[in-house]
């Protein structure tokens, strides 16, 4: 009689927590602590992992969230900035690695087969772990965090592509289709998925999400409804779950609700994510890997540094900067889950044989691995071999230049209003009148939107939301406006700014005697008392009209 469900899932959490306190002691990244549980837990180990299905269903959601969230935080005109690299990029890598990968494999001793299957399994980067590094890094909205996620999508869509061929081959599809047809309608559901992406972005998802968003907890429901389905209809429509995923949060980023949301799901997905890579660990059965540990470790050095390598060359011969190659190629120094899935395919067709998968997980496990201290400390190796990457740099690296010339136009706000009420409206009507960069803050959808429709810059949040107040670009801003009605709402958002070491100017309105007082007393630089104004006026009226004689 087995544990039970419930225990079973129980046990792993408490195992992940306490592996995890010990990986947090010795300063080793948690996500290797995470494999690491789930190859003690899985067939190479315990064998304690019984609710497979279970754990499996946890990862696929969590996955959904993370990718939603990566989508939410693109903005569209972002994309087009870097779309062009990013395609190139991915696709380059895609060629390159293919090529070197097929010869290197034949010069280890595999037939042109199996060489070709390798060689393709070694492009797949995981997208999962690349965004949660850069996400635990803050590197997300980063120039290379953007390029990688461009070239990752890139990359998945080249995995459906290989999975869809490889099904053809084996007879998956009906008989008288062969690969152009099915590639057809492959671009023909792309077609028709954007086109319904467009309509849905264009007419129904801002007033949605205007009425859900006056019950946050209705709007947070609604958003991670609308990851895993989007996810589940990518997968019905033949595509990956993360690619649904991914369009699911990019549909929502340009609304004004995207920051309330991105900054409450990070813990849920963190939260999902470890069953994710609990399975990952599980799937790794190293007793059949160890036999051909000589040709996985060349292969996985090869990852490693050729990726990288790859992909700096591409980024410099386009014009970006060392730098921005080197982080962004540390990002492809891994080979993914998908990998595995292909050359598995493979082995079920009977294309390749058992060493093909044993060379391809160990090379899995070894890249997966390294590749996650790579980019935690990118910043330490750069400096190390920063001197020998000047081959990778153009002496005039235009794109760069002109990327940082488009941003520049996007100059950081100076001012954050919060609160949208009669007076936060005319203070940020007045702000954008004068040509000051100004975005306002409200918990109200309606007063945002209203803003939003006069083209002035405005998103919804709370006060009392720490994470949300941290997203905003308080690092650039020197003013502060506060005209929130409740003092308690204001308490909670003085404290967050007071612990983020804000040296700009506050200013804030009181709505009574006791509530200038409390403002005082909160380091609020200026308080605005509006009785104490009108009495002065209604004083200086009274002095004006007074009778000499």
């Amino acid at each position: 009689m087995g544990i039970g469900v419930y225990t079973e899932v129980s046990l792993i959490l408490l195992a992940a927590a306490a592996l995890g306190a010990l990986g947090l002691l010795m300063r080793q990244p948690l996500i290797i602590a995470y494999i690491l549980l789930g190859i003690a837990l899985g067939p190479s180990g315990f064998e304690l992992v019984q609710s497979q299905d279970v754990v499996d269903l946890l990862a696929q959601v969590g996955i959904a969230i993370l990718l939603f969230l990566v989508g939410l935080e693109l903005n569209p005109d972002y994309v087009r900035r870097i779309g062009a690299v990013a395609v190139a990029t991915g696709l380059g890598q895609l060629t390159f690695t293919i090529i070197i990968g097929f010869l290197l494999t034949l010069l280890l001793g595999k037939d042109w087969l199996t060489a070709l299957y390798i060689a393709i399994a070694l492009t797949f980067s995981s997208t999962i772990i690349i965004v949660k590094l850069l996400s635990d890094k803050r590197e997300l909205d980063t120039l290379h965090g953007r390029i990688a996620i461009g070239f990752l999508i890139v990359q998945d869509i080249a995995v459906i592509v290989a999975l869809v061929a490889m099904s053809v081959l084996g007879g998956g599809q009906a008989a008288e289709q062969n690969l152009a047809q099915v590639l057809g309608a492959i671009a023909l559901k792309l077609i028709a998925l954007g086109a319904g992406m467009y309509l849905a972005m264009r007419y129904l998802l801002g007033r949605l999400l205007r009425f859900l968003a006056r019950s946050l907890e209705l709007l947070l429901i609604f958003a991670v409804a609308w990851a895993v389905g989007l996810a589940a209809l990518g997968d019905w429509l033949g595509f990956s779950k993360e690619l649904g995923a991914f369009l699911a949060g990019f549909a929502l980023s340009p609304t004004h609700f995207r920051d309330a949301i991105s900054t409450r799901l990070p813990p849920l997905r963190d939260f999902l994510l470890l069953f994710f890579f609990i399975d990952l660990g599980t799937k790794f059965d190293l007793a059949t890997a160890q036999q051909e540990w000589s040709i996985a470790l060349i292969l996985a050095l090869f990852v490693l540094i050729g990726n990288p390598l790859i992909v700096m060359a591409i980024m410099g011969a386009m014009g970006y900067r060392r730098k921005t190659g080197f982080f962004a190629g540390l990002t492809v120094a891994q080979i993914s889950e998908f990998s595995i899935i292909f050359i598995a395919m493979g082995l079920s067709l009977g294309h390749v044989r058992e060493d093909a998968l044993s060379i391809t997980t160990m090379v899995g496990l070894i890249t997966i691995a390294l590749s996650t201290y790579m980019i935690l400390y990118s910043q330490p190796l750069y400096q190390r071999v920063e001197r020998f990457l000047k081959p990778f740099e153009r002496k005039e690296p235009f794109a760069e230049k002109r990327f940082e010339a488009q941003q520049s136009n996007d100059a950081p706000y100076e001012v954050i209003v919060f609160g949208l009420g009669r007076t936060g409206r005319l203070v940020l009507d007045h702000y954008h009148a004068l040509g000051i960069r100004a975005i306002g803050v409200d918990y109200d959808p309606e007063a945002v939107a209203a803003m939003q429709a006069k083209g002035i810059p405005a998103i919804f949040g709370t006060a009392e939301d720490q994470e949300f107040i941290l997203g905003l670009p308080l690092e650039s801003a020197k003013l502060l406006v506060i005209t929130l009605p409740y003092l308690d709402d204001v308490q909670d958002l003085m404290q967050t700014i007071n612990a983020t070491g804000f040296d700009g100017r506050i200013i804030a309105v009181a709505r009574s005697e006791p509530d200038a007082h409390a403002l005082r007393a909160m380091s609020v630089d200026e308080v605005i008392n509006p009785f104490e104004l009108a009495f002065d006026a209604i004083r200086q009226l009274t002095l004006q009209e007074r009778p000499r004689g």
